[in-house]
């Protein structure tokens, strides 16, 4: 498909704009109008039409964060979600660039077969994209649905861990950590426990009467502020509150996988398919059906017979056989150069170009005249 110049200028299309109506309603933001377009049915050509840049109306609307847009295209069942601009960015590089969390989600939840693992011109996933760019939800996101985190790029074989370090990515590198140290979601696991495993421990150790040498040291030591320790009561709390390890999330919210929860390195499944109403797949077409004819065999051909086919000059002789005849080449001299550079006359009046003569050449030729007067003149007087 040839690509469409882009009208950004414009407020509505030129004549000479080729595109259509579904992509003017992406790119303006209009729910409404690409509501009324899904209802009524659009065409592949609509749905797979390009700018100037190489990008569809999906791409447009994650790169400015057109959520309801993106939601109502999720609809649309000739849309390629994989689909790569000029530069090789798909939509969901461009919403992961552009720090747009809400959509990243919608992609991977709500559309299906999402490549995570498609590459850009320079060799750079998502997720990689994700980690220079310091978006450190959109690489949770990106990693819980099973991005690789071990994919390295081509030109520098920098992981996105390596990337986020090398761009000084503070968030996202200490989110990818995080991530490591608890791969598995297990608060949206049936089997979860909401209890805190390390409070037991914690208050039998409180129960235990202090050393006298543990009483002198709280009351001599100074009453400063100390930052919490991992594993202290402030991480334990900041950890069911906000890390994936939350029990409000295993209280306020059901999965649908309960047996599989997600984890790094899985792909998990979208919620059409989870649901059982995934549209189906476009209708590939099919090539004519040949009916076949009857088989007719063919006969064994040695080497030699299929060499008859040759000229006789190159088949394979034996030494009975006699001598072929080989063809013989007739050698011609050429004309001589005098005979082709020879001018032809031209015609009275014939108008020619000629090749202009520059003031240092006239300087010389004038100069050249000079000298062969005078050697004819020294010439003359010997004589």
């Amino acid at each position: 498909m040839s690509e469409a110049p882009y009208c950004p200028d414009s407020e509505t299309p030129a004549p000479d704009c080729r595109l259509g109506a579904l992509y003017w309603a992406c790119v303006r933001n209009d729910s409404a109008q690409l509501q009324a377009m899904l209802d009524d049915g659009v065409s592949p050509e609509e749905a797979t039409q390009v700018d100037g840049n190489g990008r569809t109306g999906l791409m447009i609307a994650c790169y400015h964060g057109f959520g309801g847009v993106v939601a109502l295209l999720s609809r649309c069942p000739f849309l390629d979600v994989n689909q790569q601009d000029k530069e090789g960015d798909t939509a969901l590089m461009l919403a992961v660039q552009a720090g747009h969390v809400p959509l990243v989600s919608l992609l991977l939840n709500y559309y299906l077969g999402v490549d995570l693992e498609r590459r850009d011109q320079r060799g750079l996933t998502a997720l990689m994209k994700a980690a220079i760019r310091d978006r450190s939800e959109c690489v949770a996101a990106l990693l819980m649905a099973g991005a690789d985190l071990t994919a390295v790029d081509p030109v520098r074989g920098q992981t996105a861990l390596e990337w986020a370090v090398l761009t000084d990515s503070f968030q996202a590198a200490q989110r990818i950590r995080q991530l490591l140290r608890r791969p598995r979601v297990e608060q949206l696991s049936q089997h979860y426990q909401l209890e805190w495993q390390a409070l037991p421990g914690l208050v039998a150790q409180a129960r235990v009467a202090p050393s006298l040498l543990e009483r002198l040291q709280a009351t001599l030591s100074l009453p400063f502020a100390q930052s919490p320790q991992e594993g202290g009561v402030l991480d334990h709390l900041v950890t069911i509150t906000t890390s994936l390890a939350s029990p409000f999330l295993a209280t306020a919210c059901r999965t649908l996988c309960p047996d599989c929860p997600p984890a790094l390195g899985t792909r998990s499944k979208s919620v059409p398919e989870l649901l059982g109403t995934a549209p189906p797949p476009p209708p590939v077409p099919q090539s004519p059906q040949v009916v076949p004819g009857p088989r007719v065999l063919l006969p064994y051909q040695s080497p030699q017979g299929v060499l008859s086919m040759c000229p006789p000059w190159l088949q394979v002789r034996d030494r009975t056989s006699s001598k072929p005849q080989v063809p013989k080449i007739l050698l011609s001299k050429a004309p001589s150069s005098a005979s082709q550079c020879k001018p032809e006359p031209r015609a009275a009046g014939h108008c020619t170009l000629t090749l202009p003569v520059w003031q240092y050449q006239e300087l010389r030729m004038q100069r050249r005249r000079q000298e062969e007067a005078r050697c004819a003149q020294s010439q003359g007087k010997m004589d």
